[in-house]
């Protein structure tokens, strides 16, 4: 897990808890702010679980083509 998905991830709870907290004082205002950190932390976490897999297949792809280096040279 990444730094983008941890921060998504404190996002979207934050969110969860304003909206929690608009919902029992009967804030609307407080209930669209957690709305939008939510969506905003549910974005983010996506983001970084997507740059995690990009890493992880450019790594894999560096090492197939260091194997097939090292194959050509036996």
């Amino acid at each position: 897990m990444n730094k983008d998905e941890l921060k998504g991830k404190a996002e979207n709870l934050k969110g969860r808890v304003k909206d929690a907290l608009g919902s029992l004082t009967g804030d609307k205002g407080k209930q669209a702010e957690g709305g939008v950190d939510r969506a905003r932390g549910t974005i983010r976490e996506k983001f970084g679980k997507a740059k995690e897999e990009t890493e992880e297949s450019v790594d894999e792809a560096k090492r197939k083509a260091q194997q097939d280096v090292d194959e050509d040279d036996e």
